[in-house]
């Protein structure tokens, strides 16, 4: 009798924790909102046991009534009546209309800008519309959420005009081993798409579902290495934390996923087709799996680890194939194979870490990934860099002096994606997003599923701004070098020197809010010395030569409505 009455209890319990999950979360990517939950926790108002580095965020982990209203200030000027979930079959049940939101772009020269999900690289206007609902009974809740995306697509200056047979020629046999085309196409472009939309079984702290959202795995701002919201969501299968799980020794965070991605179907360069090596058309597989460990004696310390799997979908057999997360880091242990595990797939690792002082009002972070596993133990010790990649940063919360809840917020990030000379003169180690089984790379629909400056793009960043509340004003300045490892590989080695495509951009932004709406807008000036690699006039003495130097402007502009 004993043993039936806990059993009872323990099904009670579990009914309980499921009926308490919601599993509605914030998208990676929400202007306003994700970097004010971020400040709030730096500020100690907010649970410090949550990492940032498995996204989206759950409203579990928030503990918010409304997840879209952190500062309660629509609460107190909504527009509308009803500007809360609204519960229903005796509070079993909750229901929510989704925040209309309406984000724009602009470019007047040529693409520029990242982490802008179901938005293309592309020069002129574009626009992502979104909204949706979300519904929730007991432990199933369905969020739906579709995205349009629009863009002009003009056309713009190309690295194929003009060109030597043997400068198309190292184009190519750098950029057809990634899905990675200049432009999408000659013509306007537009998708509709799932978008922020899943629909989960949620017990307790666990989370089972199929999902399109957008990812973000490890602790960046600017980028991450793993898992960005750079290219639009993909389908999965997905089960995950939705909170962190408190235990003896610490708390922990994970996410596994099972994955379909697909190719944009365009050429590198849309004007050079016949140097086009057309990859396998077919869908690619991606398995992944990020894990994060907060250890109990080190408040605020936050480790974390992820691994993926890329293969295409006519490779699969069996269930290793589908959960490969077992198999061993060094190849010497594998045998020969294949790919660069045994297997035709592509894999990548990445170690990160965040540490956050609530009392200074400040996290640093890192991340640090490999793109190819060494052979043994000793091949890693004597050249542990190779095909490596890593990011750092830190934020920092500076009080103003007589203000109520004002701050000056400091933010810079460095990224590094282009291979040390180990990779270029001793072992060949290719660009971090492609590696040689999946032709299509590390990417979805076009653009890379980590890091925004792409492929052997290097990039330096910092953000200055006033911030109180969700309000937000600032500049950030910013100097990218585009993709450095194809210049010292190919168009550079040929003709010695410098040169470079490096862009420096001076950026004014802001976030506000009013009532119901959210604002967020950037206008962004980009100068970009030696635009698209070019080697007119060059002498060994010169390291930029001004008629190759383009201007761009960029622009955002967005508004959100929350009901």
């Amino acid at each position: 009798m004993l043993i039936k009455e806990k059993k009872l209890f323990l099904f009670v319990l579990f009914c309980g924790l499921s009926l308490n999950s919601i599993a509605q979360t914030i998208g990676v990517g929400t202007p306003v909102l994700e970097d004010y939950y971020r400040r709030l926790q730096l500020l100690g108002k907010l649970d410090s046991s949550i990492s940032f580095s498995v996204r989206p965020l759950f409203a579990e982990a928030l503990q918010k009534d409304n997840i879209f209203d952190p500062d309660g200030s629509l609460a107190k000027e909504s527009l509308i009546k009803q500007s809360t979930p609204i519960g229903f079959a005796n509070g079993k049940g909750v229901f929510q209309i989704l925040p209309f939101s309406w984000q724009q772009q602009f470019n007047s020269h040529h693409p520029y800008g990242w982490n802008d999900g179901a938005m293309v690289p592309a020069k002129g206007y574009q626009t992502v519309l979104s909204g949706g609902f979300f519904a929730k009974f007991g432990p199933l809740s369905i969020q739906l959420k579709p995205e349009f995306v629009y863009a002009q697509n003009a056309s713009f200056e190309s690295f194929g005009n003009d060109r030597s047979t043997a400068e198309l020629g190292s184009y190519f046999g750098n950029y057809n081993l990634i899905d990675a085309p200049e432009r999408f196409g000659n013509s306007a472009y537009n998708k509709l798409s799932w978008g922020q939309s899943s629909i989960r079984l949620t017990f307790g702290p666990a989370s089972l579902g199929l999902s399109n959202e957008n990812l973000w795995w490890g602790p960046g701002v600017r980028n991450s290495l793993m898992m960005s919201n750079n290219a639009t969501g993909f389908k999965h299968l997905t089960l995950n934390t939705v909170k962190p799980v408190k235990t003896y020794i610490g708390s922990f965070e994970a996410q596994i996923i099972g994955g379909r991605l697909e190719e944009s179907g365009f050429a590198p360069l849309l004007d050079q087709t016949n140097l086009w090596n057309k990859p396998q058309s077919d869908w690619r597989y991606l398995a992944g799996l990020n894990v994060n460990y907060q250890p109990k004696w080190l408040p605020g310390l936050f480790l974390g680890f992820t691994r993926t799997f890329m293969s295409y979908g006519n490779d699969l057999d069996g269930l290793a194939d589908y959960i490969p997360f077992f198999i061993p880091f060094q190849k010497a242990k594998i045998g020969e194979g294949a790919g660069d595990d045994g297997s035709a797939r592509d894999q990548r690792t990445s170690l990160y870490a965040r540490w956050l002082f609530t009392k200074a009002k400040a996290e640093i972070y890192f991340e640090y990934g490999l793109n190819d596993n060494s052979y043994d133990f000793r091949d890693f010790i004597g050249s542990p860099d190779h095909s490596r990649s890593y990011l750092f940063g830190l934020k920092k919360l500076v009080p103003i002096k007589g203000k109520m809840d004002e701050f000056i917020q400091v933010n810079a990030e460095v990224t590094q994606m282009s291979q040390t000379i180990d990779g270029l003169l001793l072992r060949g180690a290719g660009s971090f997003y492609y590696h040689g089984e999946v032709r299509q790379g590390y990417t979805n629909n076009g653009e890379v599923l980590g890091a925004g400056n792409g492929t052997g793009g290097n990039l330096q960043s910092i953000d200055i701004s006033w911030v109180k509340g969700l309000k937000k004003l600032g500049f950030g300045f910013e100097r990218l070098e585009h993709n450095r490892d194809f210049y010292d590989s190919g168009i550079g080695s040929a003709k010695g020197g410098s040169r470079s495509w490096v862009d420096f951009a001076l950026a004014a932004d802001g976030t506000w809010n009013y009532k119901n709406l959210l604002f967020n807008a950037k206008i962004q000036g980009v100068k970009s010395l030696n635009y698209q690699w070019r080697q007119q006039d060059f002498t060994d003495t010169q390291y930029y030569i001004p008629h190759n130097d383009v201007f761009n402007f960029h622009g955002e502009l967005g508004v959100a409505f929350r009901f």
